[in-house]
């Protein structure tokens, strides 16, 4: 099954370089029924999928969908609304970033692919380095399994130029303790967007990714 047509994409192309007020509103109803309401049924979709691997994913799409307006109060570009659409699958949705789960954000660009630990706090970050310190064998055997390379490449995120005493001689054999945050991004091609195939291309890119997924989830839980 399709979920989206052309006119998806076409969608957001004109609105960047129309990115007003005025011209969403007069686009409202196309935005409804060539973005949102596909869209909204496609995440459902997923959940559905995702929910028979992880029963924990219990949420409906209005939890996971993002915003397509912008939080422009501290942000120099005043621009009200996104350029594309995202949603965040996983138990807590789009209420608590730091959950491990998949988020997708769809544009004529590409179609982005993300998972990990990313809004996580000082405490949180500590449990994932005691549980990586802990067994640094198991962590790298995760990061560097073949399909996971394949498709995400690495670990990403920015790193603390001072780590506590306990965890440097980790850090030493594993560069990546000292990081904020915790995640992978893979880039498709957006054409797959109204491609029927969608779903099963975006599930192999889950089920990869699910091992670090659930390492990281019991590390935030431990």
């Amino acid at each position: 099954m399709t979920y989206f047509t052309d006119d998806f994409l076409k969608f957001f192309q004109e609105l960047e370089k129309n990115n007003t007020k005025q011209w969403f509103e007069a686009n409202r109803k196309r935005y409804k029924s060539s973005v949102k309401d596909p869209f909204y049924a496609f995440v459902d979709h997923m959940i559905g999928l995702i929910h028979e691997r992880d029963p924990s994913v219990q949420i409906t799409a209005k939890d996971a969908v993002m915003r397509i307006n912008r939080d422009i109060r501290f942000s120099p570009d005043k621009t009200p609304y996104n350029v594309y659409y995202g949603a965040i699958i996983s138990s807590a949705g789009r209420k608590d970033k730091s959950v491990p789960g998949f988020f997708m954000r769809f544009s004529p660009k590409h179609i982005g692919v993300f998972g990990g630990a990313h809004g996580i706090d000082k405490h949180q970050i500590h449990r994932i380095r005691t549980t990586i310190s802990q067994d640094l064998d198991k962590f790298q055997e995760l990061i560097n399994e073949k399909k996971f390379k394949q498709k995400y490449g690495h670990i990403r995120g920015d790193q603390h130029k001072r780590i506590p005493v306990e965890f440097k001689q980790a850090y030493e054999q594993e560069p990546l303790i000292a990081n904020k945050q915790f995640y992978y991004v893979a880039e498709l091609d957006p054409k797959l967007i109204t491609d029927p195939g969608l779903p099963t291309v975006l599930m192999e890119y889950w089920e990869v990714a699910n091992p670090v997924r659930e390492y990281l989830i019991k590390a935030l839980n431990t």
